[in-house]
């Protein structure tokens, strides 16, 4: 890491935004995990449907696509994308009490979709700790974390 230059100031030392219209069109993916842990008849409620706010796992995945597409808008330094395609899948984990979220983003540009997977992963969790809430509000999130990228000059990363 030493000698690596932050992106993201001028010269200044000032946010800036980076500009990207040097670069070359490459396929970008990005894959982004998160954990949320809970009580084991918190995790039971869910997979029996039985919550009250709904279909947990549906309006999570809802809403982890919908935070990807707004990222931009969350996140100040962002460039807004036009993302190909994001997936949210959520996988419960019995043994750990917990439902592990894995989003996916992808797109052809010039810049990458590390954060795009990121937020759809982080706002699927708190989504999912908002609809559960009364039943266990002693959920925890995390880790939330970059698992894979590839695309750009950076090249591919893949989390040890």
């Amino acid at each position: 890491m030493a000698g690596k230059k932050l992106t993201h100031f001028d010269d200044k030392g000032h946010a800036a935004m980076v500009d990207v219209s040097g670069k070359r069109d490459t396929v970008r993916i990005a894959v982004a995990v998160s954990h949320v842990s809970m009580q084991p008849k918190t995790l039971k409620l869910i997979m029996d449907g039985g919550v009250a706010k709904g279909d947990v796992l549906g309006v999570a995945r809802l809403a982890g696509i919908m935070g990807a597409k707004r990222t931009a808008d969350l996140i100040p330094l962002c460039h807004p994308l036009a993302l190909s395609q994001v997936t949210v899948d959520l996988t419960p984990d019995k043994k750990k009490h917990q439902i592990i979220i894995t989003a996916t983003a992808k797109l052809t540009g010039k810049t990458g979709v590390e954060m795009e997977a990121l937020t759809a992963a982080s706002i699927a969790a708190l989504t999912i700790y908002d609809m559960c809430k009364a039943a266990d509000k002693g959920m925890i999130i995390g880790p939330t974390f970059l698992k894979h990228k590839s695309g750009g000059k950076s090249g591919v990363y893949n989390a040890p």
